[in-house]
């Protein structure tokens, strides 16, 4: 394997097919043409998201079609080794991490009012395209190109390892906590949120919830991981595989977080009746196409309660939300695995099967590319 030839071409583990989409092969590319806001990330580390696979699934079983060959991850923490012109938020050799946002146009409304991932023009880190058709190419790779706007400092006290799955899956998660937390309750009274699923998003949400100032009660199909719940913080376990589970909580919560990625058995009429009135039933965890809730009219009318989801998060939450993590030891529990072929296929089958507790993160890519491209 020879060393990538930077900055004329990348190289990294692409998928080449969705039918193998656990077996990435190695493959060098062109970036995208560098724009005067752009920045080159020399990638130290990348986490593993259960978007990867999705996206890696391909239209049959997960998110849809993708273009091939598709480098994915969106976990990334690197030094910054390239900046453009115009570049003023970073400088070269910053340590900085790169979530699932490549690219916004930062002049809609919806990027002046702190909501840039809603960007109609966005670009993600993979699979995405670009106003001159470039596919965006993703973390598991010797670089990454991307605009400086989406691209965090990373606070000294935090190990690149552990701030790698903060990128997605910790901003997953913390923005619509910061956002829908209620702030306004009478005094004396502290929030109260479900979290459906223990896994990569539910074992982050539960401590950023706590140190949001929320009690977080993990809801999980068996007991378990009953007590890694309150090994992370948690307040409350509640097991859901028993018929009625829900009636001693009732007009409770102030908002469900789901985390799961699959809806197979999930009752949402139940999840519904323990939220007070006008309380929110959030969905962070995302499962194939063809997964739909059974809801209608009546299925909100008992509490005005809402259905919503969440995307990633903004450049002001992510700032946040590192500093609350380096301040409050918010650590993603991780299994780190070198970067390699082998491993790429190893790790995404393991996550597949639910088989890591709770992130892999992808380690030695200095090894796997070579510093610096090799030069």
């Amino acid at each position: 394997m020879s060393k990538v030839n930077y900055p004329e071409e990348f190289a990294g583990f692409a998928i080449v097919d969705t039918k193998e989409w656990n077996k990435p092969k190695y493959t060098t590319y062109k970036p995208k043409e560098f724009g005067d806001y752009d920045i080159d990330i020399e990638i130290e580390c990348c986490g593993l998201c259960g978007s990867d696979i999705m996206t890696a699934k391909g239209g049959d079983h997960g998110w849809g079609s993708i273009t091939l060959p598709q480098v994915v991850g969106h976990e990334i923490i690197g030094k910054v080794i390239k900046a453009g012109p115009k570049v003023s938020l970073h400088k070269l050799g910053d340590r900085v991490g790169l979530g699932a946002q490549a690219f916004a146009c930062l002049d809609c409304n919806r990027c002046k009012h702190g909501n840039e991932q809603y960007c109609p023009h966005t670009v993600t880190t993979y699979d995405g395209v670009y106003p001159d058709g470039y596919v965006s190419q993703g973390g598991y790779a010797s670089h990454v190109r991307a605009h400086e706007y989406m691209c965090f400092p990373i606070p000294e006290k935090l190990d690149s390892i552990h701030a790698a799955s903060l990128c997605c899956a910790g901003l997953t998660v913390f923005s619509p906590l910061k956002r829908y937390i209620p702030k306004n309750l009478p005094e004396g009274q502290v929030p109260k949120v479900a979290i459906v699923g223990l896994g990569g998003l539910g074992h982050l949400a539960v401590q950023f919830c706590k140190a949001l100032g929320a009690e977080p009660y993990v809801f999980s199909r068996t007991d378990n991981k009953k007590e890694q719940s309150f090994e992370l913080g948690a307040t409350g376990f509640v097991t859901t595989g028993t018929e009625g589970w829900e009636k001693p909580f009732f007009d409770q919560f102030d908002l469900i977080l789901n985390c799961a990625i699959g809806l197979s058995g999930l009752n949402i009429d139940a999840f519904l009746s323990i939220l007070k009135v006008e309380g929110r039933f959030c969905s962070v965890g995302l499962p194939a196409v063809d997964e739909k809730y059974n809801v209608s009219p009546f299925t909100f009318f008992g509490n005005g309660s809402c259905l919503c989801s969440s995307a990633l998060g903004s450049r002001e939450e992510a700032v946040e939300l590192f500093q609350m993590a380096a301040e409050n030891n918010i650590v993603p529990w991780v299994e780190t695995v070198p970067i390699s072929e082998e491993n790429c296929q190893t790790a995404l089958t393991r996550a597949w099967d639910g088989d890591v507790r709770y992130r892999f993160v992808f380690t030695e890519f200095d090894k796997a590319f070579g510093t610096n491209g090799g030069k």
